[in-house]
């Protein structure tokens, strides 16, 4: 996976009832754009650390 600041990850809920969330990476923190990354979800502005796995998809500025 790889990512540059401003892409989105759409994480795919992993249970019933919860909902995909998007995240605005805001810094890369892996070498050449691996993770993790720092993100800012947009639903409430909460800010972590996220090292993506198979349920993430990256939606590089192009196409979000």
């Amino acid at each position: 996976m790889e990512a540059s600041v401003g892409d989105k990850l759409l994480v795919h809920g992993r249970v019933v009832g919860q909902h995909d969330r998007l995240a605005e990476v805001v810094e890369v923190l892996g070498d050449k754009g691996t993770p993790p990354y720092r993100v800012r979800f947009e639903d409430d502005g909460h800010e972590c650390l996220m090292s993506p796995g198979p349920d993430t998809v990256v939606r590089h500025r192009e196409q979000a």
